[in-house]
């Protein structure tokens, strides 16, 4: 028994009916925004542009997806051969958090082609999409939730690369 040893018993349902994250911000107000404990099913993926992924592809497609959950507002991570390849995260846009991704990666030497890419938030305007499938991208994950989605989605379609809706944000701020 040590003397300045305190263990303490806490209650887990405590913390799992915890709902909402909350960030004071100045004076009075706060930023309350919902938890995001959850990931979508893998059936319940929408491939919207492209074939069905393959299970490697599907594999990549969810490590990147759960890594993208944990980044900063407007992630963008580049993954493949079960590793993370390149992130962007906090910046003031998707398409500057795919350039920032693909430098990252660049700078240590690393080839995307035919790399995965996931984004917590959706995709405003196909200019992402063209970035990621520039950089090597197969295949990018997705919430969708854009007026624009079904534009994006042709892009994909015109670029040959599949484009999954997952109907779920991970965008944090």
């Amino acid at each position: 028994r040590k003397k300045n040893l305190r263990v303490l018993t806490v209650d887990p349902t405590v913390f799992a009916a915890r709902t909402a994250d909350r960030r004071k911000l100045w004076g009075d107000l706060e930023l309350v925004q919902e938890q995001d404990s959850g990931f979508p099913e893998l059936a319940d993926w929408n491939v919207v542009a492209g074939d069905e992924p393959d299970p490697e592809t599907r594999r990549a497609l969810e490590m990147a997806w759960k890594v993208c959950k944990h980044g900063k507002s407007n992630a963008i991570v580049l993954a493949g051969n079960d590793a993370t390849l390149g992130l962007g995260f906090g910046q003031m846009s998707r398409v500057d958090s795919t350039e920032l991704a693909v430098f990252k990666a660049g700078n240590q030497g690393i080839d995307l082609a035919g790399c995965v890419a996931a984004s917590d938030g959706f995709f405003p305007f196909p200019d992402g999409i063209e970035k990621l499938a520039a950089a090597g991208a197969r295949a990018v994950i997705a919430p969708g939730g854009s007026i624009r989605d079904e534009e994006v989605a042709a892009a994909a379609r015109d670029l040959g690369i599949i484009f999954i809706l997952t109907g779920r944000r991970h965008f944090n701020h």
